[in-house]
């Protein structure tokens, strides 16, 4: 495997590790964002440019999401 293909798969299973962590977190305040993965992008890439993709969620997630991040930012 050449350096740019481990960096990838390093930065990828990285990824993939995070969305799991945000995920689990999320859940535990009541959120879950249906799209929540790494981005199929990052796959064909042989160098290093991973992306998270949040995704898209409903209004009420939305609005989820911002009463837990403006309690964690102390307001």
């Amino acid at each position: 495997m050449t350096r740019e293909r481990r960096a990838a798969a390093d930065g990828t299973a990285e990824a993939e590790a995070v969305c799991e962590e945000l995920a689990a977190v999320l859940r535990r305040t009541g959120i879950v964002l249906p799209s929540l993965m790494v981005d199929p992008v990052t796959y064909g890439y042989e160098q290093s440019r991973v992306l998270v993709e949040l995704g898209r969620c409903n209004v009420e997630t939305t609005r989820k999401l911002i009463a837990v991040l403006e309690r964690a930012a102390g307001r």
